[in-house]
């Protein structure tokens, strides 16, 4: 089964490394980077509102193990955001190129 794994990140420095290390470690696929978000969440007893990055990563649920050791260990939070979401259609040229990209 192919996953879209959502991460945030703080800034656009972080957002880039973390994608770098998962696609050349061939956790992903793909990760685009979406800036310029805001997070509205409640941390420690109080309200806060950041902006953040957004990763949305393209990989395979047999992957999700290792990719979500390997975002915890990059990355800068105490508690990160790792959230996987069954892709449950896709364009088969494009869900073969992610099974390629795994490997």
């Amino acid at each position: 089964m192919y996953q879209l794994v959502l991460t945030t990140c703080p800034d656009e420095i972080v957002a880039k490394s973390i994608a770098q290390h998962l696609v050349t470690e061939n956790l992903a696929a793909c990760v685009n980077i979406v800036p310029n978000i805001t997070s509205v969440y409640c941390w420690q007893g109080e309200l806060h509102c950041d902006n953040e990055v957004q990763l949305l990563i393209k990989t395979d649920e047999k992957k999700f193990g290792m990719l979500n050791d390997r975002i915890n260990q990059l990355h800068p939070y105490d508690v990160v955001e790792v959230i996987a979401l069954n892709i449950q259609q896709g364009d088969k040229h494009y869900l073969n190129w992610i099974t390629n990209s795994l490997k």
